[in-house]
């Protein structure tokens, strides 16, 4: 689900939700936070590490974009917690853009400075879990409308299917 955002300003934030069958919310959860484990199934993944600046454990996430157009970076900073709602257990994970100056802007590289994601796992009470995930940065630059309309229309499913395999074989490896 796409939503403009704000008026006229051709930005979108992204509402997802979804199930991922035979995925127990907890895996699902450890596989989304294991930041070496993904740079093993995502392949838009160039370069991801945590590092702490300060006493706060920040993220560099460098995403790579399609021909002719420049990778973006991200420096944010996230917290999973796992929370008891009325005796369901939901993992939730939120994510947020910081300016650190240990993390100056590389060149040839667009610094997304405006992201924030929210994400909430629980069971689907059977062998699964259910996802939502609310979404938005500013890639900063001109993003082609194909490549939006790519995002909403295979991206996001393919990201889902994605973590749905890396789950799987995240039992496998550990």
């Amino acid at each position: 689900l796409l939503i403009p955002f704000p008026q006229q300003s051709g930005l979108y934030e992204y509402k997802i939700f979804g199930g991922l069958a035979d995925v127990p919310p907890k895996l699902c959860a450890d596989v989304y936070m294991d930041l070496d484990f993904r740079k093993e199934w995502d392949h838009y993944v160039k370069e991801l590490y945590e590092e702490t600046y300060d006493g706060e454990k920040v993220i560099y996430w460098e995403v790579k974009y399609p021909f002719p157009l420049s990778n973006r970076d991200y420096v944010y900073i996230r917290e999973c917690r796992e929370m008891d709602v009325d005796g369901r257990k939901i993992w939730v994970v939120l994510a947020k853009s910081v300016a650190v100056p240990q993390c100056p802007e590389k060149p040839g590289i667009i610094r997304v400075k405006s992201y924030k994601q929210s994400l909430a796992i629980e069971s689907d009470g059977k062998a699964g879990c259910k996802v939502y995930m609310y979404y938005f940065d500013n890639p900063g630059g001109k993003i082609p409308s194909w490549l939006v309309n790519w995002a909403s229309k295979s991206g996001v499913p393919a990201f889902l299917k994605d973590i749905q395999k890396a789950c799987l074989n995240y039992s496998k490896s550990t």
